[in-house]
């Protein structure tokens, strides 16, 4: 996928799962590979209009979108294990009726519902504008 693609591609996540909440989507990929942006551009499509960052130094960062739904965004990054994800404010999670969009899901290990929609990104040898996106 082009980047502009990719953006489309999460947009129309985001919408979809604004109608099927509580949901959880999971971003896998190398350093830079977009997962960032991919969850920037579901947040577009789930009604968030402030900016999606990314939370890994902050591990987790939440948004509001439209009516009371909140995106979730978490990045872990940084943290060593599912041992470490109590730190972080993991449990609430657990009572969300939102999105939670996480990035480096196998941090987690196994606390990552087994119902999680799984995405992984990776570049195109040789190509920097495209994407290669599974789930």
């Amino acid at each position: 996928m082009t980047l502009d693609e990719l953006e489309a591609f999460g947009a129309a996540i985001g919408r979809a799962a604004a109608a099927s909440l509580p949901c959880v989507i999971t971003l896998g990929g190398d350093l830079g590979a977009g997962k960032t942006t991919l969850t920037r551009a579901i947040g577009r499509g789930f009604g968030v209009v402030e900016s999606v960052t990314s939370p890994t130094f902050a591990l987790a960062h939440e948004y509001h979108a439209a009516g009371t739904a909140t995106l979730f965004h978490l990045d872990l990054y940084r943290i060593n294990g599912p041992h470490e994800l109590a730190n972080i404010g993991w449990d609430v999670l657990d009572d969300a009726n939102g999105l939670v969009v996480i990035e480096w899901p196998d941090r987690a290990g196994h606390l990552i519902p087994a119902d999680a929609l799984a995405i992984t990104l990776a570049h195109v040898d040789g190509d920097e504008t495209r994407r290669r996106v599974v789930w």
